[in-house]
């Protein structure tokens, strides 16, 4: 049974959070209508291509009771804001859709929803408006039916700006000691190489990319150019993959491939031969991307790093050849 304790915190940020965004007023964003009534209009109001919905599956959608539902819309539809057509490809079947009033009456509490979430944001930083962000992702995807998580893809891949370099280092210190028990120096490592990459930028033949879902960094990938490790000259025709993390809210998008992907799009048009990675025998997911890429492993070594005895792996990809395959 879960601790009371856990309970009653998930209860007490209920009652924050509902008082903090005026819920518990009668009317919803100072209008006519309650939470539930703004609810279905927001759903009618963004039907694919204008289509209509039956009530069944709006009330499958909102998991509302279906007796609730249907006094709802009668309420609306004798308000004449919502109206019920035949469908032309059903007769048993009524297909729900906003009228023009209700469109007419949703466009101000959309406006009006967005301007109050813009003012609760507008009280935090850049950096403090990302972690809540990243929280309420969070939350969701603990929280959500693993039946109705959405599909590959949903994100979008930017290049680096500033302050991403920071969650870069912050987010592999954390998932490689929770995951793999590093050490804080596996952290103090991924700092180096992120200062490396800025100091060092040459933007024709370096690129970082950050992927977004929603407006919060789910993952991240760099190409820089190789350097000899004793006298850092530029190895002639290498790149270097490097900074591979694809957070755990966003594994099984395939974000991975994509990442890597765009890593050796970038390499051809720089005019790379070879691209060199780096790695450690236990991080089955990331060289399982690496296979599939077509790297081989060229070279390992046991080395003690990270508060733990690791075996190091060093692997290749020939970008002429896999551009071939």
């Amino acid at each position: 049974m879960t601790d009371p304790d856990r309970i009653e915190a998930v209860r007490r940020f209920n009652r924050f959070y509902t008082r903090r965004i005026g819920v518990l007023n009668e009317g919803l964003l100072d209008s006519e209508f309650s939470l539930t009534e703004c609810r279905i209009l927001w759903e009618l109001a963004h039907l694919e291509g204008g289509a209509g919905i039956t009530a069944t599956d709006l009330g499958r959608l909102l998991d509302l009771d279906a007796g609730y539902l249907s006094r709802l819309l009668r309420d609306l539809k004798e308000r004449d804001l919502v109206r019920a057509a035949r469908s032309e490809t059903d007769a048993r079947q009524s297909l729900l859709t906003l009228s023009p009033a209700g469109r007419r009456a949703f466009k101000p509490l959309d406006r009006r929803s967005r301007e109050q979430v813009g003012e609760m944001l507008d009280q935090l930083g850049d950096a403090q408006q990302a972690e809540l962000l990243q929280a309420f992702r969070r939350v969701q995807g603990l929280l959500e039916d693993p039946g109705s998580k959405p599909g590959k893809g949903g994100f979008l891949l930017r290049p680096h700006r500033p302050g991403d370099m920071g969650w870069v280092v912050s987010r592999h210190g954390a998932l490689y000691a929770r995951e793999y028990q590093f050490d804080m120096s596996f952290e103090a490592l991924v700092a180096r190489i992120a200062a490396d990459f800025i100091e060092q930028f040459d933007p024709r033949r370096e690129a970082c990319w950050i992927a977004e879902r929603d407006g919060v960094n789910i993952g991240s990938v760099a190409l820089v150019q190789a350097r000899d490790e004793q006298t850092r000259a530029p190895i002639e025709g290498l790149a270097q993959l490097r900074l591979l993390l694809v957070e755990p809210s966003a594994r099984g998008l395939g974000l991975g491939d994509r990442l890597v992907a765009e890593c050796h799009r970038f390499a051809r048009e720089a005019g790379y031969r070879r691209v060199r990675l780096w790695t450690n025998s236990q991080l089955d997911a990331a060289k399982h991307i690496y296979r599939k890429a077509g790297y081989q492993l060229t070279g390992s070594e046991p080395f003690h790093g990270f508060g733990l005895d690791l075996v190091g792996e060093t692997w290749e990809l020939d970008l002429q050849a896999a551009h071939a395959v």
